[in-house]
């Protein structure tokens, strides 16, 4: 079956900006792909964990496993019964300048009352060995449909913020 993609909203931000959110989405595709472009204000070297939360839940309903490389070291980590899906490391103000984290996430049947399984891949960019790669394998346990989406620019909720220039896009995907 092909797949198309449309883009429900997008948001590219023009000053800096700790939290983007996507509300009221609606409820007729199958799938969401969220596609992110962002660094943020954070002092040193990949300095800001980003998060997401969907529907505003901030209950342990989040788990994540992640395989992780850095141009000179592989590891994987995983971390289950958290209150955020976790994007871990992104750039900041200690990586090579104007440089952007490219981040893309996949959210199959987002509609559905069961748990919902995401992908995500990941690149913290850097002009040396210190660049980042990371691939998530996430799990949502809440049950109800997925309406809103909160990417915050670090995993506290409050500190940092994404820099002007950040982009943020969310596409609907319908079956045909």
């Amino acid at each position: 079956m092909a797949n198309t993609y449309t883009l429900i909203a997008s948001s590219v931000l023009t000053s800096t900006t700790a939290n983007v959110t996507f509300s009221s989405i609606p409820q007729t595709y199958t799938d969401l792909v969220l596609r992110m472009s962002y660094r943020t204000n954070a002092s040193g070297l990949f300095g800001s964990n980003p998060a997401i939360r969907f529907n505003s839940d901030t209950t342990a309903n989040y788990s994540y496993t992640f395989l992780q490389g850095n141009g000179s070291a592989a590891e994987s980590a995983r971390e289950s019964s958290i209150n955020a899906n976790y994007m871990q490391s992104s750039d900041s103000t200690g990586n090579t300048a104007d440089t952007f984290t490219s981040n893309e996430m996949y959210i199959p049947n987002y509609t559905g009352t069961a748990n919902k399984p995401i992908s995500q891949f990941k690149a913290a960019e850097q002009n040396a060995t210190a660049a980042e790669m990371h691939i998530f394998a996430s799990l949502y346990r809440g049950s109800s449909a997925i309406s809103t989406i909160l990417i915050a620019a670090n995993s506290n909720m409050v500190s940092n913020s994404f820099v002007s220039g950040s982009s943020f896009y969310l596409y609907g995907i319908k079956s045909s």
